[in-house]
């Protein structure tokens, strides 16, 4: 196996790494002796660093392969979605955060404790537990493919998952260094890190095109194809699209308040600010601070495809071509232009970002899902049984990381082939697994919320119900049982709108009874 990588390019990816293993080895150096520290920082962490390690959680490799991708195929209504994040972080901050810093909670399932009981507290934290197994394997996935195609300049299975091990023993290494501290500085200089990247390599496409901007609009305003890849709100009720502004109003809308609400991953890290307001600034902040960074890389992947798809304006400058060994391939076609058009050099300062994402997307998930089993499970259970030191349960927690790392490594290796038989694109792949976790967890705590309605038991029905309505959707059991094909057809937002919806009929189903009847809000 060779690699394009030349002894400069590798030079500047060792100086990223060592940056890295320097900054986890000076945050670790401040002892960590209580669950709380080691899982919200103390509540000390400051609103702006928060901020852009929510931005890193929820882009990271996605967003870097992805993003590019949507717009070589498509156009900007991925840009438009933002809206829907914006709206989601505004409900979020107004309904959820505030109650989480009131009651102090380390997990924001801790919550449904006070309205169902523990059992509802634990069925939703295994959700929680489940759903980001899948979402965030998802994005290992994806993040080890670049990292193979830049190591082995292939994405053969054992070459994807010897990637997948390299991102796993990276990212748990920062993760257990300091705890969430550690994670969240460390999201900050990865993001800076791959979002430079994406910079240089939207000012080298640019400067490759040679063309002024009027020709660059004219061109994706009129392709030979028949379609204007400019548009950014589209209004058709076509429910195979994943961004019209009607997908975007209901299942896009509920899919990052799911994210900025009950997802631990990203709450977690809103809850490390010294209080709501601080919380609430640095997800709404986090929101509308993406939405120019999704559009360098939706813009790099529209003026990939001017590069790649219209040789007649390249005809004069030189246009590039696809590699063959990965033409046909839904999410390289940024890998490709970064291995065979960059140079020495600027290829280690790109390929450097592509290890950023990665790691980026593999030690978010830890920190937050290991809270979530000692917090929810394990502390309760031990307590029960006998007193413990907290510095017993910060080892717990190191404990739990190096067990989510195992099985986000195992997902990982399962979505390798699970999105190669749906030939979904790349960035509707990763989102759409989210929804699996989602659908229930949005349907109960609407019921616990808004209403008053619902029991542990049916909670627990409601988690169940959301995540098969989900699977019956998915084009492998729709194919495996016959089902009609209209059933794979919708996209992820109307597929998570219908979770949602069986979730909450499901859960209103059950009655907590007169001592339980206060609402949440």
């Amino acid at each position: 196996m060779s690699t394009p990588l030349t002894l400069v390019d590798w030079s500047i990816i060792a100086l990223y790494v060592a940056a890295v293993a320097g900054g986890g080895v000076a945050l670790s150096r401040r002892p960590t002796r209580s669950m709380r520290e080691y899982f919200l920082g103390g509540n000390q962490m400051s609103a702006w660093v928060v901020m852009f390690s929510v931005i890193a959680t929820n882009q990271s490799a996605a967003t870097f392969l992805g993003g590019p991708d949507y717009g070589f195929r498509g156009d900007y209504t991925y840009l438009a979605s933002s809206a829907g994040a914006v709206l989601a972080a505004l409900v979020a901050t107004r309904y959820l955060l505030t109650r989480f810093y009131e009651l102090k909670v380390t997990t924001v399932y801790e919550l449904l404790a006070i309205r169902y009981g523990e059992g509802a507290k634990r069925a939703t934290g295994a959700m929680y537990l489940v759903g980001r197994v899948f979402a965030s394997g998802a994005r290992v996935y994806i993040a080890a493919t670049a990292v193979a195609m830049m190591l082995f300049f292939d994405i053969e299975p054992q070459s994807v998952m010897l990637a997948i091990l390299a991102i796993a023993v990276c990212s748990l290494g920062i993760a257990l260094m300091g705890g969430i501290r550690s994670v969240i500085w460390s999201d900050l200089g990865q993001f800076i890190v791959y979002f430079g990247a994406a910079l240089i390599a939207l000012f080298s496409l640019w400067s490759q095109l040679s063309l002024t901007p009027a020709e660059m609009i004219s061109a994706l305003r009129e392709t030979p194809e028949g379609v204007n890849k400019l548009v950014l709100f589209d209004f058709s009720t076509d429910f195979s699209r994943p961004f019209t502004v009607w997908a975007i109003l209901t299942g896009v809308f509920l899919l990052n308040l799911g994210n900025f609400g009950l997802d631990q991953d990203t709450t977690q890290r809103l809850l490390t600010c010294r209080d709501a307001r601080a919380g609430g600034r640095a997800m709404i902040a986090s929101s509308l601070v993406a939405i120019p960074i999704v559009l360098v890389f939706v813009t790099i992947g529209q003026l990939l495809y001017l590069l790649y798809e219209r040789p007649d304006l390249m005809a004069s400058t030189g246009g590039g071509e696809l590699m063959p060994e990965f033409n046909g391939e839904s999410i390289t076609v940024f890998m490709s232009y970064i291995l065979s058009e960059m140079p020495d050099g600027v290829r280690g300062l790109a390929a450097a970002g592509i290890v950023a994402a990665a790691i980026s997307t593999m030690n978010s998930g830890l920190s937050a899902m290991s809270s979530v089993l000692i917090s929810d499970f394990y502390h309760p259970w031990k307590e029960a049984a006998a007193s413990r030191r907290p510095e017993h349960y910060v080892l717990a927690g190191r404990l739990g990381m190096l067990l989510f790392a195992v099985l986000l490594s195992a997902m990982a290796v399962l979505c390798f082939y699970w999105q190669r038989y749906t030939e979904m694109a790349l960035l509707e792949f990763a989102l759409a697994v989210m929804s699996f976790a989602y659908a229930g967890l949005i349907g109960v705590f609407f019921t616990a919320v808004f209403t008053d309605r619902g029991s542990s038991v049916s909670v627990v029905a409601a988690l169940i119900a959301g995540f098969v309505t989900i699977l019956v959707q998915q084009s492998y059991i729709v194919d495996s049982l016959g089902l009609p094909i209209y059933m794979k057809s919708l996209s992820f937002p109307w597929q998570l709108l219908i979770g949602v919806g069986v979730s909450i009929i499901v859960c209103m189903a059950g009655s907590s009874g007169p001592a339980r009847r206060t609402r949440l809000s």
